[in-house]
């Protein structure tokens, strides 16, 4: 089998304001802080074993400094370095043992864009549970969306260099891909190379809401949503950070067959981007794309 990309496992961010954002992914957002050093603290969900989803670590600007994909073999991870540099990608550093917290063994790179990513396999697995209805708390990442200055090239890169299907396309400007059985784990949009926003899975549209009246409770507010997208067929609420940083919660991902799976062209519309058509806010209200500050810049950890 083609060496690929099978899975998220976790985004790490750059904060100047690594307190609130620390307070927020555990106390508000629902996940579990599993390490931390004085200016590093890294989460994970309940319902999932990956190590950890969220890593924060304090700077001056806020900017992503890692997005952390999964390989299945330390092989495949050989195989996926080679042909990310026979692409023309810098390679940040090489597959190496990792000395992050999880550990494994994994490389770094910068896509055609500049935004730094590690492919990895062998990451420690902790402990995770089954979740309960109403609980309102993420289950796992359940896809990431990225804006890129030419978005049909990046499509051909993650397809042809990484192994992602495309699933469907909103009109010509958002392709949705997928690296295992979810309808998408990626998505990709036109704009400055920056991420747009990391969605996590929820046990049920109950649970999205839960979790929306939680956050609410504690201060923060829908941007967009309730809805339901079409692409995907998902549940969604998006929210901000303390930071500014883009989150959303979702439910009730479509599950396609990798191998087989048609992708079709949806037809843009108000109703496409929300079937339910009845919750608040808009693309218009979430945080204005911007190229990232660390475009290019390998990341201290």
């Amino acid at each position: 089998m083609e060496p690929r990309v099978t899975e998220i496992r976790y985004v790490g961010y750059g904060t100047s304001d690594f307190d609130a954002e620390r307070a927020f992914y555990s106390a508000d957002w629902g996940l579990v802080e599993v390490d931390a050093t004085d200016d590093t603290a890294w989460f994970k969900t309940h319902g999932d074993d990956e190590h950890h989803v969220v890593r924060l670590h304090k700077r001056e600007s806020n900017c992503v400094e890692v997005i952390a994909l999964a390989a299945d073999s330390r092989e495949d991870v050989d195989a996926l370095q080679k042909k990310v540099a026979d692409a023309g990608c810098r390679i940040v550093h090489e597959a190496r043992e990792l000395d992050a917290p999880g550990g494994g063994y994994g490389f770094r790179f910068f896509s055609p864009d500049g935004l730094p990513f590690e492919i990895s396999a062998d990451v420690a697995r902790l402990d995770k549970r089954a979740m309960e209805r109403w609980e309102g708390m993420p289950v796992k990442i359940s896809h990431i969306v990225l804006h890129s200055p030419d978005h049909p090239a990046m499509v051909k890169f993650f397809t042809d260099v990484l192994g992602f299907r495309v699933s469907d396309w909103l009109g010509d400007f958002m392709c949705f891909l997928r690296c295992n059985s979810a309808h998408h784990r990626l998505a990709i949009l036109p704009g400055p190379p920056c991420l747009n926003h990391v969605a996590y899975d929820m046990l049920s549209v109950d649970d999205m809401m839960r979790g929306a009246s939680r956050l609410k409770k504690r201060g923060t507010d829908i941007r967009w949503g309730p809805g339901r997208h079409t692409a995907g067929n998902n549940t969604f609420s998006y929210f901000t950070t303390p930071g500014g940083f883009a989150v959303e919660y979702t439910s009730e991902l479509e599950e396609v067959d990798f191998e087989n799976h048609k992708d079709q062209v949806h037809e843009p519309g108000p109703q496409t981007m929300d079937q339910w058509g009845t919750g608040v806010g808009g693309p218009q209200t979430m945080p204005k794309p911007e190229a990232d500050p660390c475009l290019f810049t390998p990341a201290e950890v």
